[in-house]
């Protein structure tokens, strides 16, 4: 296993960027310190043809840019609070409005700053620090993103701590294509999810505190099936998403550090097979609906449903209800959460 540092790019304020690129005898990931993104990783099809599942750009400055959050870590919170606002402790607090009325993915700058690094054997650690009140969000804070591969997977292990009450929710917003980032169609792929429930949202995609069952829905991938079977229906949630952007409730968390399988897809075409297990209780599935990208790798245009994020995450506007569990961290509460991308052999 080894780490190799090479020259990405440079910062408009002449700060170099750096890719650190990891490599197992399997399995082959690259990640910047620009943003902490993932920007490739690469894994074999039933052949031994090594892929770049994960779409992205190939320099920095579509990474400055980065609209649609290719391989980012989201954060201090990911997905969306309802009205950009929130009270802890009586005190409101005001976000950015970035779509509708409401809040997205935070200010969407937490993936475009230069975090500090540190090469292991088989991992990369990165680390930022954030001052009270950045983004609207309270708290002297310190994030801690951590990339480590083995032969069959890719662990992110978040830390965060901070100095006063505030929201923190990390995700990773990669997008797969298990027959690779050039492919262009994901409706043939697998799904399989490890869900009873999803949150019920209203037309702008906030939750409504309604947590449903999946039973009878385009909701259910219990058993797995086609990603593209119902993604056309007419239910009314699926038409407020104009596709899958839908918060699935992880069966079986209880509030601990356990690992759970929330997901697994599984490509027909290639073979691979890749399992998502988390420590938190919800997954976002997105199905990239109205996604169109330029400058993606090799000056490649990425259209709508081209590829799929499975973001793990605290629920969505969990600030909002009661009944979610809250991503409410602070002084006697550290922030840990991890997700592992598992590639287990070709089928």
């Amino acid at each position: 296993m080894s780490v190799v540092r090479e020259y990405f790019g440079r910062l408009a304020d002449g700060k170099e960027v750096f890719l650190y690129t990891i490599r197992t005898g399997r399995l082959s990931a690259a990640v910047t310190d620009l943003g902490a993104v993932l920007v490739s990783l690469e894994t074999p099809d039933r052949n031994g043809e090594m892929k770049d599942i994960v779409l992205g750009y190939d320099d920095v400055e579509h990474y400055l840019e980065n609209p649609c959050c290719f391989g980012a870590p989201v954060g201090p919170n990911a997905n969306r609070i309802g009205g950009a606002s929130f009270v802890i402790d009586g005190e409101e607090f005001h976000l950015p409005v970035n779509e509708k009325d409401n809040n997205l993915h935070s200010d969407k700058m937490f993936y475009k700053r230069l975090f500090n690094a540190e090469a292991g054997d088989n991992s990369v650690t990165f680390t930022l620090d954030l001052p009270d009140g950045d983004a609207g969000f309270p708290g002297n804070r310190s994030f801690t993103v951590k990339y480590t591969l083995t032969e069959e997977e890719l662990r992110i292990d978040y830390k965060a701590v901070s100095d006063k009450k505030t929201v923190i929710n990390l995700t990773n917003h990669s997008y797969f294509n298990l027959s690779g980032e050039d492919n262009g169609s994901i409706g043939d792929q697998v799904l399989k999810m490890n869900s009873s429930f999803t949150t019920k949202v209203r037309s702008d995609l906030i939750p409504t505190g309604e947590i449903v069952s999946v039973e009878g829905t385009p909701f259910d991938f219990r058993e797995g099936k086609p990603i593209g079977q119902d993604i056309d229906s007419d239910d009314e949630q699926m038409i407020f998403g104009g596709g899958y952007d839908h918060n699935f409730v992880i069966d079986g968390y209880k509030g601990d550090s356990s690992l759970l399988t929330a997901a697994e897809v599984y490509d027909p075409a290639t073979g691979r097979v890749m399992e998502v297990l988390t420590t938190v209780p919800g997954i976002q599935f997105y199905t990239a609906n109205g996604m169109v990208a330029e400058g993606g790798k090799k000056g490649r245009t990425y259209g709508p449903r081209s590829a799929y994020a499975l973001e793990t995450q605290f629920f969505p506007d969990n600030v909002h209800h009661d009944n979610f569990p809250k991503a409410i961290f602070g002084p006697g509460r550290e922030y840990v959460q991890t997700t592992v991308y598992r590639f287990p052999a070709c089928r």
